[in-house]
């Protein structure tokens, strides 16, 4: 059996989470996880300059052989804004924010008093004047001409609001978009596509519906997209069982199986090299609070794709993509890990904010519900949120592996734009060759072996080149050895 390609130990940190994908993993995946002799035949692919093409599925690829699909975690890099006020556990519910006439970074937070935070270099944050009024979540919007309407945010359940600056803020005449308590909020760079995340009832539970809109003024409200399903409570059984049996971990104070259940808490969408990608913070609920009408529990935050923004599937078969940090670390996200809203591309590392909540279960609550008596817990109601980080590199959410028998991999059939050929991929012991081939099946170019760790990493030519078949329908096919695949994209001349 052919042992998959790790790449610098990116799987293995923090891979002792959860037991389940270590044991049923591999049966969940099937003969997907393996190379396989051939896919099913692709649809013309649009190559579009300067946009890369992943590998989180099938999607765009006409044949695979040899190759593992491997799911990659992110680095933990810990709580990089904690509350300066120890009764306030801070919270965040979007991306920071490049402010290009301040040349800083800006974050809204919740939970503390001060809501608006900035940052040079993204590790170092300062609060900011109170604005007008309470933001959770916004975007610059550069495509925008009203410099009065630079800044946009929802308000959640009340409406939405522009700024010019992201601290006078100015409600707008738009009608909410409805939810119970939870959002998300994110614009898409290359379409200008504003994308509205909001919890609402589910089969399961709480579910995620989204809204949206390309003028911030009359919105599509799309209704519940994504929800958990009966796998969800399947596998999201065997995860509490694996929490419980795992005293390097926080338990929950509340268990009982009659109350387990899986449901999705939140989940931050963004567009990413022409998908959507999304991370929903499953809620692991392991037993009722007495006297309370909630649960104890924790969450796992996944990774979904789609290309609609209606059909969603999983990426790496349900694998944990945040979970939680281990006791005695001195890190916040010990049980609730709220979902980043987008990745902030920082050259070839993407960094993801979330938030990390040491505790669910902080107080004992006597009396019947809502006139009885909240009495903190005195361990849990101090310090227990912040926001906290993680890296992952850039397109890495999943790359195709192989060892020492090579693999290939060839694309589905496209117009080649003019430009020059990048790849992103890890082989400090291996190599990769490249290919490209006409309607015929006829080679057309040749690249010389490409070796070391390449996140950008430029083809060159020893047979052929591309400028010579520029428009001209072809295909590429990638030979691989001990290595790990992540993308492919035409960077366009100049």
């Amino acid at each position: 059996m052919r042992v998959p390609y790790r790449d610098r130990g990116r799987v293995a940190s923090h891979r002792g989470w959860l037991v389940w994908p270590l044991l049923i993993g591999p049966l969940l995946m099937g003969l997907g996880l393996v190379g396989l002799p051939g896919l099913a035949p692709a649809a013309e692919l649009e190559v579009v300059p300067g946009r890369r093409q992943l590998v989180l599925d099938d999607v765009g690829w006409g044949r695979r052989e040899g190759l593992v699909r491997v799911f990659h975690r992110p680095e933990k890099r810990g709580a990089v804004v904690r509350s300066p006020r120890a009764a306030q556990a801070m919270q965040t519910r979007t991306a920071p924010i490049w402010d290009e006439t301040r040349q800083k970074w800006l974050l809204y937070v919740l939970t503390t008093d001060e809501n608006l935070w900035e940052s040079g270099d993204g590790l170092n944050w300062q609060p900011l004047p109170h604005p007008n009024m309470r933001i959770d979540m916004a975007v610059r919007d550069g495509r925008e001409k009203d410099p009065a309407r630079l800044f946009k945010a929802p308000l959640l359940n009340r409406g939405f609001a522009v700024s010019p600056d992201g601290i006078q803020w100015t409600a707008i005449e738009t009608p909410a978009i409805g939810s119970s308590d939870e959002g998300n909020f994110t614009l898409s760079p290359t379409t200008g596509l504003f994308i509205h995340t909001v919890k609402r009832g589910g089969p399961n539970g709480r579910a995620v519906a989204i809204a949206t809109s390309t003028d911030f003024r009359q919105w599509t409200d799309l209704g519940v997209v994504f929800a958990a399903d009966d796998l969800d409570q399947e596998l999201g059984r065997r995860n509490i069982e694996a929490r419980l049996a795992d005293s390097t971990l926080l338990p929950p104070r509340f268990h009982d199986p009659a109350d387990y259940r899986v449901d999705v808490y939140n989940m931050g969408v963004f567009e990413y090299e022409g998908q959507y990608l999304g991370l929903p913070a499953m809620f692991h609920s392991t037993g009722t609070v007495p006297n309370y009408p909630n649960t104890d529990g924790f969450h796992l935050v996944q990774v979904v794709h789609s290309r609609d923004l209606k059909t969603w599937s999983r990426v790496g078969n349900r694998q944990t993509f945040l979970g939680p940090s281990r006791v005695g670390s001195g890190a916040y996200d010990l049980t609730q890990i709220i979902s980043p809203s987008a990745p902030v591309v920082r050259g070839d590392e993407l960094w993801f904010y979330y938030t990390g909540l040491q505790w669910r279960s902080s107080f004992d609550y006597e009396g019947d519900y809502p006139n009885g008596k909240t009495i903190l817990l005195p361990d849990r109601n101090r310090d227990g949120g912040a926001v906290c980080l993680a890296i992952l590199r850039r397109d890495g959410f999943v790359s195709l592996d192989a060892g020492e028998s090579p693999g290939t991999l060839t694309t589905a059939r496209f117009r080649l734009p003019a430009g020059s050929l990048r790849v992103n991929f890890d082989a400090p012991r291996g190599t990769l060759r490249v290919e490209v081939r006409n309607e015929q099946d006829q080679v057309l170019a040749r690249s010389a072996v490409v070796r070391g760790d390449q996140p950008r990493g430029e083809v060159v030519w020893e047979m052929g080149d591309l400028a010579s078949h520029v428009g001209e329908p072809v295909t590429l096919q990638f030979e691989l050895e001990n290595g790990a695949f992540y993308s492919w994209w035409i960077e366009p001349p100049g």
